[in-house]
């Protein structure tokens, strides 16, 4: 323990941006050792069930060691609600809460708690009305859910009539089952990284295969889009071993600049897709595409593993589609060079926020200071979306914020018609949907995006009350 504190001290103090940010690193790594040394080779399965997590951080490989536990909520000192451990809580189902300063030194084991994920806040050892009152917000969330259950099987159309085609994200396999359970029109997104995450060692060709196939075949005649794998950053695979020191992480060698560089393991996952989607649609998006280049060096990549395929006698899908993420400003101005390369885009609102406006989406000190809805944040995404249209490109919004209420209205108005999203935000945004008359909505937005004020998200939350949409 003393040694941890030695190194915690040392790497706090550090000059070196990248040593500070690499602290839950090797968190992680001494959390795994003392296990051990306990004998405890267990993982977060054997936490009781309804446990809340408390912890200072912890990286998404650590967390996803929790994926078989019954949680009840994860809350940390540190992260937003962008960061990478917030959406791997999410995708496992669990509400998270981040920034929460000192909460460590306030909680001991067995105390009760309320989290609250919606609300960001959480309760330490709770009181009599605070119980009451979250017992009936609970027993009115449950109801709602019920009547939400009721539309799985209705499309998300405008009163006006305008289609908005609804997507989950997703990155564990149980995460297929509520496909049928939200009526969602498929998978928008499916974070591969997650398989590697939880893996102690490289995933082989057989094993990655078998993981992808189960996906497609879960998933039924619904589309399936994987993201290949994202690493790097705050993102890493127990397997990955020491890497060179970055100053900037988040804006280094991660997701596709690791996979160029890594061709063999880069190749090995395009080959188990290709084994896995035999005589059907695979349909497959690279991450954090920063020039037409290195889509296109991706693409020959792809092609090549296509052609190993024919030459050896395997089985090909019958479609093949492939795409990239809008994650930086630099590919977001160049999407007319994809016209004809790139079949479809996605926008990670996530990263493209983060990088647009040079905030780090882990740092819990910039936690809710950069809004998306803003006229610059708008207006940028309104222009994406003008350029793929232009280009012929089909284009859908896969971040966060397509899963919140008000920053869905605003997509939608300004031309965004297919939104990925956290699976349980799928019925909600469709209850808004099938409220809204787009074209009463719209030109109010564009005023909005016309004016000389920055901030608009209390014009929007206006308008929507004004229009009678709940949010």
């Amino acid at each position: 323990d003393r040694v941890r504190r030695e190194h915690r001290a040392r790497l706090e103090s550090a000059r070196d941006a990248m040593l500070r940010e690499r602290l839950h690193d090797l968190e992680d790594l001494e959390n795994r050792l003392l296990r051990q040394l306990a004998g405890d080779n267990g993982n977060g399965r054997e936490a009781p069930a309804g446990s809340i997590l408390v912890a200072s951080r912890i990286g998404p490989a650590e967390l996803l060691e929790y994926r078989d536990a019954d949680l009840a909520g994860i809350a940390l000192e540190e992260a937003g609600a962008g960061s990478h451990a917030a959406i791997v809580a999410r995708a496992m189902g669990v509400p998270a809460v981040g920034a929460l300063a000192g909460l460590v030194t306030r909680v001991e084991d067995g105390d009760l708690m309320i989290i609250d994920g919606e609300g960001g806040t959480v309760h330490i050892r709770p009181e009599g009305e605070v119980i009451s009152n979250f017992q009936a917000r609970l027993a009115l969330s449950e109801q709602t859910q019920v009547e939400l259950a009721r539309l799985k099987d209705e499309p998300a159309i405008t009163r006006d009539g305008v289609e908005i085609d609804l997507y989950i994200n997703a990155g564990l396999s149980f995460d297929l089952d509520h496909l049928d359970e939200v009526g969602a029109k498929g998978v928008g997104l499916f974070r591969t990284e997650f398989q590697f995450m939880a893996s102690e060692t490289m995933p082989g060709l057989d094993e990655q295969a078998s993981f992808y196939k189960s996906v497609i075949d879960r998933a039924g005649d619904r589309p399936v889009t994987f993201r290949t794998i994202d690493l790097g950053g705050d993102k890493i695979a127990p397997f990955m071993g020491r890497r060179e020191r970055e100053e900037n992480p988040a804006l280094g060698w991660r997701a596709l600049r690791m996979a160029l560089d890594h061709p063999f393991f880069f190749r090995r996952q395009l080959r188990a897709m290709i084994r896995a989607s035999r005589g059907k649609t695979l349909r497959l998006m690279f991450p954090m595409v920063t020039t037409v280049e290195e889509f296109e060096a991706a693409r020959r990549l792809l092609d090549s593993e296509m052609e190993w395929a024919v030459k050896f006698g395997r089985d090909l899908p019958n479609r093949l589609q492939v795409g990239a993420m809008v994650e930086t400003p630099s590919l977001a101005f160049s999407i007319d060079s994809l016209k004809g390369k790139a079949d479809f885009l996605s926008i990670g609102t996530n990263d493209l926020m983060q990088f647009f406006f040079a905030a780090d989406r882990d740092n819990a000190r910039l936690a809710g200071r950069y809004d998306l809805l803003s006229r610059p944040a708008l207006r940028l995404l309104q222009k994406v979306r003008q350029r793929a249209d232009e280009a012929e490109i089909p284009i859908t919004v896969c971040g966060e914020a397509a899963g919140r209420p008000l920053e869905a209205l605003g997509l939608i108005a300004i031309g965004y018609r297919k939104l990925s999203m956290q699976a349980s935000r799928i019925a909600p945004a469709k209850l808004l949907i099938r409220s809204v008359d787009l074209g009463e909505l719209a030109p109010r937005v564009q005023g909005l995006l016309q004016t000389g004020e920055p901030a608009i998200r209390n014009a929007m939350l206006s308008i929507a009350n004004e229009l009678g949409l709940k949010i």
